[in-house]
């Protein structure tokens, strides 16, 4: 478990051997690359995978915002542009490149903020799978990015969707109208609905969202659906 800094200075924290046959860029919720993001990393790279988490609010000093501070964390994303985030992905698939991974074996997840910028990385033609922890921006863009439903079109690799039903701000039927958005792609896409879950279901940091059947669940189908997607090669 390290912190490295990439071409431009920002940091990314990575664990795991560069030997594994597959990498795994995990990309931020709206509070930074704290310890949990820092954990989700280490989990992948347990199951063997080199895992990196790119810090992108590195251009306001990669700070680590509280979770019951939303605020703040608005005001950070809030500086987010589709031309930082497009270099941040590049940057850090670069990175892998130097190690010697490709398109084919690097997969993609991101939580939250991050679901949303995971489905953007799979539309880059840089990674072979992706996955969205509860992305929003379904109907309207974020960070400059289009919506998820016109972004459905431009997908270059397999993409899973994971949402709880009880997200307050992610509506089932917008979820269902990705499936169908998604469901168009030349690629394998699927998306995984958790009855009882609510929005930051895979967090365990915060305890009033946590859903830990469907969290495990939900981590299980990722590593499952990169097996299946991800070449070993």
């Amino acid at each position: 478990m390290s912190e490295q800094h990439l071409t431009g200075g920002f940091p990314v924290y990575a664990a795991g051997s560069t030997d594994a046959p597959r990498a795994v860029i995990v990309i931020q919720e709206a509070f930074g690359v704290n310890d949990h993001i820092r954990q989700v990393v280490d989990r992948f790279a347990d199951a063997g995978d080199f895992a990196v988490a790119p810090a992108l609010f590195h251009r306001d000093g990669s700070p680590e915002i509280s979770y019951d501070d939303f605020p703040e964390a608005m005001k950070y994303m809030a500086n987010l542009t589709r031309d930082g985030i497009t270099n941040d992905l590049n940057a850090t698939t670069d990175f892998l490149a130097t190690l010697g991974y490709h398109a084919a074996n690097i997969g993609v997840v991101g939580y939250c903020m991050g679901g949303s910028v995971s489905f953007y990385a799979a539309t880059l033609g840089s990674v072979g799978a992706a996955a969205t922890f509860y992305g929003g921006g379904i109907e309207n863009g974020r960070f400059g990015l289009p919506p998820l439903l016109e972004l459905a079109k431009e997908l270059t690799c397999p993409w899973l969707g994971l949402y709880g039903d009880l997200d307050q701000g992610i509506p089932v039927e917008q979820v269902e109208e990705l499936r169908a958005a998604t469901a168009t792609s030349s690629f394998h896409t699927e998306i995984v609905r958790y009855a009882d879950a609510q929005h930051g279901f895979h967090c365990d940091a915060r305890p009033a969202a946590y859903n830990r059947a469907a969290a495990e669940d939900a981590a299980q189908c990722t590593l499952d659906f990169f097996d299946e997607e991800l070449s070993d090669k």
